[in-house]
């Protein structure tokens, strides 16, 4: 079978904690449309399709050309699963197109992504042959051995330590929603009762190296605003410095 990669955009209509996010306003245009465009500037995606129950998400991506899967209601769900929402999704586009051999799962409610983070993560796949790679954040301040089990009043530590100092905590990291790359196998071998069994058995990360935001909620729908309006200022700025060189 031929290399196909293929980048699947996820932009569910209903949200518990912030209707409708997909389609909200987000620095000049909607939440979903930045993942789109970080979809179109990856190198390394052959194609693209969106799914989705949302109306306005499903305009958006035939505005920029992109090939739209309708996902039934069952699978619009906050209870269903995202492999079984992939599966659907890939199975509708291959019924068109060439059936894809890796797939980039993308999140719509993440408008906030490094630069070449997603040809990142399909490199390493490809490269190293594994069944899956996730885009993964430092865990930083809030790491397990500075957590607690609060029971009433009383602390219980999460795992017993005494480190008080930043440095000496153990590097550990969390997969931050930038980006999720599958191999076709890993995906379609996944098992009903286990919701990661989708990852495989060879499970690789990469550090995203800068700002992902994943949006649940109106903060974080201003966090995300006010890092895309900087990074345009800086891009803006860059611009202007080179243009009087």
């Amino acid at each position: 079978m031929a290399q196909h990669v293929l980048g699947v955009i996820l932009a569910r209509g209903g949200s518990q904690g912030l209707p409708g996010k997909n389609a909200l306003p987000l620095a000049g245009r909607p939440v979903i449309e930045w993942t789109i465009r970080a979809a179109q500037a990856a190198r390394l995606l052959d194609d693209i399709c969106l799914t989705s129950d949302m109306p306005a998400a499903l305009q958006s991506a035939r505005a920029h050309k992109i090939t739209t899967i309708d996902r039934p209601a069952n699978l619009a769900t906050h209870q269903a699963a995202v492999d079984a929402t992939v599966r659907h999704a890939v199975e509708a586009y291959q019924r068109a197109h060439p059936t894809p051999t890796h797939i980039a799962i993308l999140y719509g409610n993440v408008p906030v992504r490094p630069p070449h983070v997603i040809d990142r993560a399909v490199e390493c796949l490809l490269r190293t042959g594994a069944d899956s790679v996730r885009s993964m954040s430092p865990v930083g301040k809030f790491h397990p051995d500075w957590m607690h089990r609060l029971e009433g009043d009383r602390l219980t530590p999460l795992r017993q330590n005494s480190i008080h100092r930043r440095q000496d905590l153990e590097p550990l990291a969390y997969h931050d929603g930038a980006v999720v790359a599958v191999t076709r196998a890993a995906l379609f071998h996944a098992a009903a009762d286990d919701p990661h069994a989708f990852f495989g058995e060879d499970r690789r990360g990469i550090l995203s190296n800068g700002h992902v935001v994943d949006i649940d909620t109106d903060l974080d729908l201003k966090l995300a605003e006010a890092i895309l309006n900087a990074n345009a200022e800086q891009a803006v700025t860059v611009e202007a410095s080179g243009a009087h060189r």
